[in-house]
């Protein structure tokens, strides 16, 4: 075929997380080579170093920084590559695609230094371009539909189609000569009767690619999220006193500044609890919405509009915060598009 087949959403979706994830690993990198060398790090790097399993490695301080700076700087030359490469993954660059395969072993390791998560992000969009249908994308091959292929071994049923072939199926007996016979008056005859009509089946319209990607977004970062405040918890309630020890050592104003330990307990309980009731209901949304609910695809919009105002808030404290907001401005930008409407508003139709 001469046309070239149309670029899947999933190479789309995973090239645009591979770029926003790098993007977002090169400033991480950035901000924790700036505060190698700052005295908070130096005494964390020696707390580690005084208890298991930092004591057994037989690194001193300055081995212990020299390898974070190491490291830093490798996931931030191998972020920087990514998001080259991931520009070329879109106009369907099979050299791009083996580069980003060989940069994740690399880049998920040393990723380790500035976070971990957003390495691991980059390297599960890599594996999505070696997953169907982006691997025929970039093979250029086209599968025919199910439908198309078995018509085409059946083969023409009737000698007019193909002239020259003999028609498959029993021989059809010519038309009689002979004269009908006439019934009584008032009466149908034989082999006659109203013409009856019939419209081909229609099957359900099939679910949009946008619409599973929105649900597959919601779902994970949900989880995500509530898999985090649920483990602060957990840290909270067994280990309290390491907890508070820590978080004065990292900010020393904390209890000029009226954030007694007795406060900073009560915020981390609200705040799991607000995130495990709304992750738990963005979570129902999305499942409602991907059984083609009408409501279900309005509230998971609303939802993901209210969680990207909050994350907006919130990255301006902390740029990590940025990742759950390209999230959610993605959700709502795939539930709006004209595709997903009128899937749904088909079956309120119907």
């Amino acid at each position: 075929m001469s046309d070239l087949p149309a670029r899947p959403r999933q190479v789309t979706l995973g090239a645009v997380i591979i770029m926003g994830g790098s993007a977002l690993i090169v400033a991480s990198v950035f901000e924790r080579v700036a505060g190698l060398g700052s005295l908070e790090t130096q005494k964390s790097v020696e707390q580690f170093l005084s208890e298991p399993p930092g004591d057994g490695l037989g690194m001193s301080a300055e081995d212990v920084v020299t390898a974070l700076r190491a490291l830093s700087m490798v996931a931030g030359a191998c972020a920087t590559a990514a998001a080259i490469l991931g520009f070329f993954v879109l106009q369907r660059s099979r050299s791009a695609r083996i580069g980003l395969a060989v940069l994740a072993l690399p880049l998920f390791v040393s990723g380790m230094a500035v976070g971990g998560f957003l390495s691991a992000l980059v390297v599960a969009a890599t594996v999505m371009l070696w997953l169907q249908p982006a691997r025929d994308w970039f093979d250029g091959v086209v599968r025919r539909p199910a439908v198309e292929a078995a018509a085409a071994m059946a083969g023409p049923r009737h000698p007019e189609e193909s002239p020259g072939e003999t028609p498959v199926g029993p021989p059809v007996a010519p038309p009689s000569t002979e004269p009908r016979p006439m019934s009584g008056f008032g009466t149908t005859p034989v082999g006659y009767g109203p013409m009856v009509t019939t419209a081909p089946f229609a099957g359900p319209a099939p679910r949009p690619a946008r619409l599973l990607w929105a649900c597959i977004l919601t779902w994970t970062f949900c989880g995500l999220a509530i898999f985090a405040m649920a483990l602060s918890v957990l840290v909270l309630l067994a280990a309290p006193d390491l907890v508070f020890d820590e978080l004065h050592r990292q900010n020393p104003d904390l209890s000029s500044e009226g954030m007694t330990d007795s406060a900073i307990k009560s915020a981390t309980y609200v705040t799991a609890a607000v995130v495990l009731v709304w992750g738990g209901a963005a979570s129902f949304f999305a499942l409602q919405a991907f059984r083609r609910v009408a409501w279900g695809r309005t509230a998971l919009l609303f939802s993901a509009a209210g969680a990207a105002a909050v994350c907006l808030v919130f990255t301006i404290f902390n740029f990590l915060m940025a990742l759950p907001l390209v999230a959610c401005l993605v959700t709502v930008s795939l539930l709006v598009r004209p595709d997903v409407r009128a899937w749904f508003a088909a079956r309120s139709g119907s």
